[in-house]
């Protein structure tokens, strides 16, 4: 699953009320007992039935072992017009040890009738069986009427009904407006992690792989898909059509997918003969064009470069009108955004491009890793999404070169930091249990840290030895789930195969491009120990500080575990194998050195002026430049920064500005590297001098302080660059998302001479009643600018309502959310919330940008606080959008009485809200924005006055 937008990744439950437990329509059961949600056990829920009370047979949170799924027959019967549905489950099972119960997972469904039958030579026929329900587990039981015996395959039979979610998971509505103005309805599903049991009774956990047969029966104007190819379709009446699809493949549940629309497509074949669709609703199947090549594209590149064939005979992607995250990998029928899959060459941004070209390179990876292989439990949630997500540099790097999509990859590596800095961080591989847990797991930790460290192993064992192991690791385990030590098994084989070949004379691919220094620790042995290393990466959370001192020839070389927060202490014992990459004043030749130890010493052939350490940021660690190390760096990019890459320019800004955070420098030192920047023009450094600058002004700004904020022009470091963009939409796609951003960030700081343009352009646009044709790449800051004034915000409202700008949505939603009108904001999140006018997909984006702006971050807190049940209920505790939501409301806050707010706030939920990790990270954040202020506003000001800028 992919993360919604760019930073703001991975939905709640529909109002459908489980119903008591059933004793087969005979028998009305009711009564709970509460259960201890933290230990995995409970007390179990004590059932009435018709004579006494019993105890439900199973008390813990995962499913017992005892019975195993084969095969599941699924009949589904959507209502659109009734938005419910009906459905028939027949699952084959086996059974691995004598039990009197079939325990399986279940939510909000109401169970009509239940039988099972089989056993050795069919010993007893297909009879009813009573169901208990145990709700805080989300679990039933089938109780039979004999012991199930060890080998002996069983049929489960299960008729049942429940209304289609009104949120964004499990079988849930979406609905979407014509042209015309009719309102149409589709049912769809998204289940990962643990919402196919809202759809059918399942044993809804990765491990329990089965084969699927997928019914579907409709309307005869629908069209209905699944993972796989319909292979007939009946007419059961006039009104009513059963498709049959196709046995799919053994998979997981989160992975099954079915939708019933009357969406159209457009299609291609790729290479290896597979059949590539796109799915979207009628007025828009011609956005599709540019995501059906990308797919082909990328499909084809997978399988030749995993060298193993897609396994299932078509590839479907669907441009859903309403869904929560970014997209879904579903086998055979991924699901989109409609923002991340439809493309108009007329009028969606580079950035848009960008954006779709990934995430389908994501979703397609996902294909192999994640569905072909999958982890064993939620706790390695990393092996699917953070190898999908270094997957798509990978494949889009080769497949769409033009988008230079390496200029973005250590991005991803800051924000995993920014989160990985905290106390309340995780390690990549962490225990979970409980669904809440587990949609906690879909954080930057898992998709960005997991990607950075897979891109630092892939720089560490070569691309072709990596290469060689992971298809030893997708062949190895296909079908199968896997755990962390199966990885770095397949990779270390992939590296003795490479030593073995050495040996015989045939480096073959072996050959590391890179020379290797005669001092490196860079040895065969340890490039053996790929688990000792990795398990230093994965099973602590955090990563290194590595601190250098340069003496003549000898760098001394110490790391440290990296944490914000002064009343923090870092845990002890925390030690990486950390594979230092340098270059140096006098060689630019990259040298390495793998250190294992909490100290070290490398030695250098010659005195050097500078020495640079994780050469463009390939490394998960940041550096610290005693002595004069940093001074010498701040010379060289004031003299000639050309002389190092822009990812090295840019890791720089970021690291210096780390070790304000903890001490280590003062900001002033910062402030003196970044003034280089008025003369810096590549895409990554410019992004993170306004990464890391903007939000001190954000911080000055919630606390009221005019006087400083505004000696505080940020813009003058990139006035520059800024006068030289042209307003058009020339130049490369890096060029082109500069420019958005440059535009957007001059006329939201009211740099007057991109006001004066974008007003110019504003005017002209409505003059034309939006007939004109805006650059794409200037529209954001063209709008933000135009909806500073109450008419200007209505007629931009009155487009983003039509289907014809539905590309241009984002664009609209930003300009619209820094307004500093605070009824026409209020207004913004309210409709957000009804979901009519305003998708609610859109609201915690919307809620975020509100928050941001210095007129509506008081609206955003009050609106957060006063709606947080119905946010809870409609994106569900623990997923990406709420923690979004939370962080993204208070991470700019910095004083005391703020901090107070949240805490009480927070406080005051109820127990599985306020144990949210996103709480413990915002309270965090907060208590170090204060710290931070206390140490460095008086040396911003000192600095300031010293350095006109």
């Amino acid at each position: 699953m992919a993360a919604a937008f760019f930073t703001l990744q991975p939905a709640d439950q529909s109002a459908v009320l489980m119903k008591t437990l059933l004793l087969l329509s005979v028998l009305s059961v009711a009564g709970s007992v509460s259960s201890d949600h933290h230990s995995g056990t409970s007390e179990a829920d004590h059932v009435a039935s018709g004579n006494g009370s019993k105890l439900f047979p199973w008390d813990k949170m995962r499913l017992p072992k005892h019975v195993t799924p084969v095969h599941y027959d699924l009949i589904i019967h959507p209502n659109l017009t009734t938005l419910t549905f009906t459905g028939f489950a027949k699952i084959e099972v086996t059974v691995n040890q004598q039990t009197t119960s079939v325990i399986l997972h279940s939510k909000h469904l109401q169970i009509t009738r239940a039988t099972i039958q089989g056993g050795k030579g069919n010993s007893y026929a297909e009879t009813e069986v009573m169901v208990w329900e145990h709700p805080p587990f989300e679990q039933i039981a089938l109780l039979a009427p004999e012991p199930l015996q060890v080998g002996q395959n069983y049929t489960v039979h299960i008729e049942y009904s429940a209304n289609l979610s009104e949120s964004f998971h499990g079988f849930y509505k979406s609905s979407y407006r014509t042209q015309e103005g009719e309102v149409r309805v589709l049912a769809i599903t998204q289940f990962e992690p643990t919402a196919a049991r809202m759809a059918f009774p399942c044993f809804d956990e990765p491990s329990f792989k089965a084969q699927f047969s997928v019914k579907i029966r409709r309307e005869p104007k629908h069209l209905a898909l699944s993972n796989m190819p319909i292979v007939r379709s009946v007419n059961i009446s006039k009104w009513l059509v059963e498709d049959h699809f196709d046995v799919s493949v053994k998979m997981s549940t989160y992975l099954v997918a079915f939708m019933v629309s009357d969406f159209k497509s457009v299609s291609k074949m790729t290479r290896h003969g597979i059949k590539i669709s796109i799915y979207a609703v009628p007025d828009k199947i011609n956005q599709a064009d540019y995501a059906l090549d990308a797919a082909v594209k990328l499909l084809d590149f997978y399988e030749d470069y995993f060298s193993i064939p897609y396994p299932l005979p078509k590839q479907d992607l669907a441009a859903i009108p309403d869904f929560q995250s970014g997209a879904m990998e579903n086998w055979g029928l991924t699901t989109y955004r409609e923002s991340a899959l439809l493309y108009d060459s007329e009028k969606s941004s580079a950035s848009s491009k960008l954006w779709i070209t990934m995430i389908i390179a994501h979703e397609l990876a996902h294909q192999w890793f994640g569905n072909l292989v999958t982890m064993e439990w939620w706790d390695d949630l990393w092996l699917n999404e953070g190898f999908a997500k270094f997957m798509e540099y990978v494949s889009v790097s080769v497949t769409h070169p033009e988008l230079k999509v390496e200029d973005y990859f250590l991005g991803k590596c800051f924000d995993a930091m920014e989160v990985d800095a905290l106390n309340s961080s995780h390690p990549v591989s962490t225990p979970v249990e409980d669904p809440a847990q587990i949609l906690e797991m879909f954080d930057d930790v898992s998709y960005e840290k997991g990607a950075c460290i897979l891109n630092m192993l892939w720089n560490y064992l070569t691309a072709d030895v990596f290469k060689a192991g992971i298809v030893q690791y997708l062949r190895n385990y296909s079908y199968q789930n896997t755990k962390n030590e199966d990885l770095w098994n397949s990779l270390t084989n992939a590296s003795i195969s490479c030593i073995i070949l050495q040996l015989q004379g045939d480096d073959g691919f072996c050959t590391r491009n890179q020379q290797t220094s005669s001092s490196s620790h860079w040895t065969r042995r340890e490039s053996l120990e790929v688990g000792t290393m990795m398990n230093t990466w994965t099973l602590q959370k955090g990563f290194p500080l590595i601190t250098v001192m340069a003496k003549g020839k000898n760098v001394y070389l110490q790391q440290e575990h990296y944490m914000k927060g002064s009343h923090f202490s870092p845990p002890t014992g925390y030690l990486w194998h950390v594979p230092l990459t340098y270059i140096t004043s006098k060689s630019d030749t990259v040298q390495r050195f793998l250190l294992t130890t909490k100290t070290d010493v490398l030695i250098l052939p010659e005195e050097v002026e500078w020495i640079k350490f994780n050469v463009g940021m390939n490394g998960y660690y940041i550096m610290h430049y005693e002595d004069d190390g940093w001074d010498n760096l701040i010379s060289l990019l004031k003299e000639n920064h050309t002389a190092i890459s822009s990812n090295d320019r840019a890791s720089l800004i970021n690291n210096v500005f780390q070790l304000v955070s903890i001490g280590k420098l003062s900001i002033s030192k910062a402030l003196d590297l970044t003034l280089y920047l008025n003369r810096e023009s590549q895409i990554m450094p410019v992004f993170q001098g306004m990464n890391e600058l903007i939000p001190i002004y954000k911080l000055m700004e919630k606390r009221d302080m005019d006087n400083v904020e505004n000696q505080l022009k940020v813009i003058n470091i990139f006035k520059n660059l800024i006068d030289k963009q042209s307003w058009n939409d020339e130049g490369s796609v890096s060029e082109r998302l500069l420019r958005n951003s440059l535009l957007l960030f001059a006329c939201a700081r009211k740099y007057q001479p991109c006001v004066d343009k974008a007003e110019e352009y504003f005017m002209k646009w409505k003059e034309s009643d939006g007939t004109l044709r805006l650059p794409s790449d200037v529209k954001a800051a063209v709008y933000a600018v135009g909806a500073q004034t109450v008419q200007g915000w209505d007629f931009l409202f009155s487009k983003y309502r039509l289907p014809s700008f539905n590309t241009e949505k984002n664009e609209i939603e930003v300009a619209l959310s820094i307004s500093r009108n605070k009824e026409k904001l209020q207004w913004l999140m309210d409709q957000g919330l009804l979901g009519d006018i305003v998708k609610t997909q859109d609201l915690p984006h919307i809620v975020v940008f509100v928050a941001k702006n210095p007129s509506g971050y008081h609206l955003a807190w009050k609106f957060l606080k006063e709606n947080w049940n119905k946010l809870a209920q409609k994106f569900e505790l623990g997923s990406h959008s709420i923690a979004g939501m939370v962080i993204g409301v208070t991470n700019q806050y910095s004083t005391r009485e703020q901090l107070a707010q949240v805490k009480e706030f927070f406080s005051s939920l109820d127990e599985k809200s306020s144990h949210l990790r996103c709480i413990q990270q915002a309270i965090e954040i907060i208590e170090e924005n204060i710290r931070w202020m206390d140490i460095n506003f008086d040396k911003i000001k000192l600095w300031l006055q010293n350095n006109k800028i």
